[in-house]
This record gives C-alpha cells, structure tokens and sequence, in this order.
C-alpha cells in the first residue's frame, strides 16, 4: 500500500464514522422524539447507568488503544536508536581485526547499512521493502562467514572474536526486533469494537438530545468530529511510515552513521 492510499484509506474510514455518528445521533433523537410522545414520564428511566457503562467503556477503549498506539511509537523509535548504536559498536570492533579482513567487511558494513535505510525509505511498500531486507539478511550471512574468518586469521587481536561476534549477533537481533516491531499492531477486532461502540455512543446520545426542542448542531458536530479525529489519530500513529505521523527523523541516526562510514578506511 503507498502513503497515498494508505492516507485516503484513513481518512475515508474517520470520514465514514464521522458520518455514521452523524446519521446515528439523528436516528437517536428521533427515536427518542417518538418515545416522549408515547411515553414522557417513562422515556428516560434507567437508562443513565446503560449510558454511562457504554459511553465509560468506548472511553477506556479509547485510552488503552492510543496508550497502546503511543507505546508502540516510542518503541519503535528506540529501536532506531538502538540499532545505529549496535551497527556503530560492531563496526568499531572491526579494528581488532587483521589489516587484509578489514576491508571486505567494512565494505559489505556500508552496503548492509545502505539497504536497511532503503527498507525503511520504502514503506509503506511493502513488497520493495522486503525485497531489501532480504538482502540486508543474505549481507547478514557473508558478513557472519567474513568475520568467522577474520578471527581466526593471524594478526587478528586474541579477543577479537570474543569483541566482534557477540556485537554481531546483536545487530543481527536488533534487524529481526525491528521487523517484528513494524508488524505489530493490535487485532483488527479491536478497531471493529471501537467503530461499534462509538456508533452506539451517537446512538445514545441522539436519545439523550430528544428532550430539547431542537437540535444543537454544535453538540453533534463536536461530539462526532472529537471521536472521529481521535480514531484517526490512532490509526497514522499505528502506522508511522505511511500517514502524517512520522518517525523518519530518528532515521537520520542511521544516515549519519552511514555518513561517518569513510570510504577510504
């Protein structure tokens, strides 16, 4: 899915619950309209406790999913961070290592580095970007097989392979968590229930506003546009690289080490 279709895909989905919530909130307060003339002493009895067991429920949904939302973003974010720092530490170690191995594997490091930031440039594409990470993971092996060979190669310092593998292994591990990272987001059941219950919300609160002579436009717009924008706010930060919120800023962490990478060494 491109950023563009991803954005239309999210806007069109806060659009439609905009607009279910609007049409609900009418057929509320009609119903409730009707109910009144039937019934005005009855139409209201017992019904606050429903009311404020659903609307309490679509807040605590509210809140868990975008505490939830915002947790993942930050996570995501240090892994970022995480992952410059675990490249750079290993790319260090490469000094322990005897001057002829050096520069094969400093070489395959700025290739492996140059394809895991074209990964992440190319979200929201999915089929591109795992194309360059199954060439970051094939770089993962050759780097592995270059460094088993280094360490045991004469010149090479007597705790170089203590130093280099481990600082290896855990650049590989941060590539994996990252990719896990990318993919977790919650159930889709989850946002189905949070449509659900913000329609029924519109639904209660129409009935609540039949007791007034007319409609309160403001009430309803606000009501409907705060639960909708709320939603959709949700949904870009779920997804980081394909609306407006972003997190390529943190990327230049990798672009400045890529930088720092001299040719020449």
């Amino acid at each position: 899915m491109t950023t563009t279709r991803y954005v239309l895909y999210a806007l069109l989905s806060a659009a439609s619950l905009f607009v279910g919530m609007i049409i609900l909130l009418e057929v509320g307060r009609c119903i409730g309209v009707r109910r009144l003339a039937k019934d005005p002493e009855g139409a209201r009895a017992g019904f606050a406790a429903i009311e404020g067991a659903v609307f309490g429920l679509l807040g605590l949904l509210l809140a868990f999913v975008v505490s939830g939302a915002g947790g993942r973003f930050d996570a995501r974010r240090q892994l970022v961070v995480d992952e410059t720092n675990s490249i750079a530490t290993a790319y260090l170690r490469l000094d322990m290592l005897p001057n002829s191995a050096q520069p094969g594997l400093r070489e395959i490091f700025r290739r492996y580095l140059d394809t895991r930031i074209a990964a992440y440039r190319m979200l929201p594409d999915i089929a591109a970007a795992e194309r360059e990470l199954a060439k970051a993971n094939n770089m993962q092996l050759e780097m592995w097989r270059q460094a088993i060979a280094a360490v045991r190669a004469d010149g090479a310092a007597p705790q170089a392979a203590v130093v280099l593998l481990p600082a290896l292994n855990a650049m590989f591990d941060i590539e994996t968590t990252r990719t896990m990272a990318a993919q977790l987001h919650p159930p889709t059941i989850l946002f189905a229930i949070l449509f659900l219950l913000a329609l029924v919300c519109a639904l209660l609160a129409g009935y609540g506003m039949a007791g007034g002579k007319s409609r309160s436009w403001l009430h309803v717009l606000c009501f409907a546009f705060a639960i909708s924008v709320t939603v959709y706010v949700i949904l870009d930060i779920e997804f980081p690289r394909a609306g407006f919120v972003h997190i390529e800023a943190f990327d230049q962490a990798l672009v400045d080490l890529r930088a720092s990478m001299n040719v020449g060494k």
